[in-house]
């Protein structure tokens, strides 16, 4: 079954060349025709009986969208002409694309890394005297600098999802066993899985400050910092589990002051959240010695059941989706409305980022632990073709149009819509139509009505 696909619906309204009528551009992607374009009308008119109402109250500020630069979607770079690697990093990060401006990169190895590897695997060198990032400056430091190369206002977000093993009570990447590793069954640890003595905290949280201070000098800027990806998840590729109250207290007395003395300008958030418990959550957000250095909260995962409650009990604390749900490697549409839905429910839920995963593949996305997951873009390792999957451009309609800084607005009437004002006042409404047939609705928004056309399995963006 062919799906078709129109894209994101984006409403431009900042002034009108007549005072009734304005004319703007639909733009539309199918999976057979991408980015096509097509007038459409605008009116000024109140009091009307539309399917979509956009209010003026203006919600969270926006402070960017982005991926993650891990190893894996390097070596898929890799595969191509350096004209070809050119034209697809200035569709992520250029102003004509995607335009990503807020991205994140691993401590070392993650579940997309060639294979396991650390800044340090010298047992009890606590002094970190054998730290370093050499293996980076294969594969994430040179993805790094394309994209600065391209958008040099990138900004830059990191999180390890493994100590170094000798600091682990597992004495391992993993926690737990696989086909794709040598963990063994009965080796699980229950609890924490950093060893929680003060001299291996302490390592830690040097291991960290190494870290940015590392990437600084090969000339890239690190803003923002978590402990640890995903603290409940147990697999069979690199992480790591902590304990709410470990969290806290590493955060409080150890991370936090160190920070604080070496790194003031690198902010400290708490996450990345992969739980729906609120109680674990407020375990470290209300710890007094912890909460003076948390700076905002990370969620993914399971973390999307709570988002809405987390940002009411917390309102002035910033908030980010930090990885999108990445599929199974299928590529297809319904890993499109899939992301689609993720970002209603965590854009709707008060987050001021939202981070897609793998920005490219190779093949059929299979991980070095053997989990195949979707990407932005595919590449075929045989042919060197490049394809821009669906969810490519459920991002650039997003990201491209929707700029740092601006506001969420409310949606008073309609369901699967976003809206947003850029800070020039620009209005952006984007819509979707998940039927399987022909709508023609009405928007609203600001005095000005679109009667608009939505072919089915769509989404849509008008621009004015």
């Amino acid at each position: 079954m062919r799906f078709k696909f129109l894209l994101l619906s984006l409403l431009a309204i900042q002034g009108c060349k007549s005072p009734d009528i304005q004319e703007a551009e639909i733009y539309s992607t199918s999976e057979q025709a991408q980015w096509q374009r097509s007038p459409v009308q605008v009116q000024r008119q109140t009091d009307v009986d539309a399917d979509i109402i956009v209010s003026d109250t203006e919600e969270q500020v926006i402070d960017g969208f982005g991926g993650c630069f891990n190893e894996l979607g390097w070596d898929a770079l890799s595969l191509l002409s350096e004209g070809q690697r050119d034209t697809v990093l200035n569709a992520l990060f250029g102003p004509d694309g995607v335009h990503f401006t807020f991205c994140r990169l691993p401590v070392g190895a993650n579940d997309y890394a060639r294979d396991w590897y650390s800044y340090n695997e010298t047992p009890g060198d606590f002094e970190m005297k054998n730290f370093s990032i050499e293996r980076d400056k294969g594969g994430v430091i040179p993805y790094i600098k394309a994209a600065l190369a391209i958008n040099p206002n990138l900004k830059l977000w990191a999180s390890p999802w493994s100590p170094p093993v000798w600091m682990k009570a597992t004495k391992h990447y993993a926690t737990a066993p696989g086909e794709h590793n040598d963990f063994r069954e009965g080796n699980e640890v229950a609890g924490d899985h950093l060893i929680q003595e003060p001299e291996y905290l302490t390592a830690y949280a040097l291991y960290l400050s190494k870290f940015i201070d590392a990437y600084k000098q090969n000339g890239i800027d690190v803003s923002l910092l978590y402990f640890q990806n995903e603290p409940y998840t147990k697999h069979q590729w690199p992480n790591c589990s902590w304990l709410p109250k470990s969290m806290a207290n590493f955060i409080g007395k150890y991370l936090g002051p160190a920070f604080s003395e070496k790194h003031p300008n690198v902010d400290l958030w708490f996450g990345t959240f992969n739980c729906n418990k609120m109680a674990d959550l407020a375990c470290v957000m209300e710890d007094t010695d912890a909460a003076q250095y948390i700076r905002g909260i990370g969620l993914q995962w399971e973390g999307k059941d709570i988002v809405a409650d987390v940002h009411q009990k917390y309102p002035d604390m910033k908030l980010m989706q930090t990885e999108n749900e990445c599929g199974g490697g299928t590529f297809d549409w319904g890993a499109a409305e899939h992301t689609f839905d993720l970002l209603n429910t965590y854009l709707n839920g008060g987050v001021n980022s939202y981070m897609y995963w793998n920005m490219v593949l190779q093949d059929d996305g299979a991980s070095s632990w053997g989990w195949r997951q979707n990407a932005m873009i595919r590449i075929d390792s045989q042919t060197k073709q490049v394809i821009y999957t669906p969810e490519f451009y459920v991002m650039k309609h997003l990201s491209h149009f929707v700029k740092k800084g601006a506001h969420r607005l409310n949606v008073s009437k309609g369901n699967n819509v976003l809206a947003f004002k850029n800070p020039d006042g620009q209005v952006v409404i984007l819509c979707a139509n998940k039927d399987t047939e022909e709508r023609n609705i009405r928007i609203a928004c600001k005095g000005h009505v679109a009667n608009v056309k939505l072919a089915p399995k769509t989404f849509n963006t008008i621009t004015l």
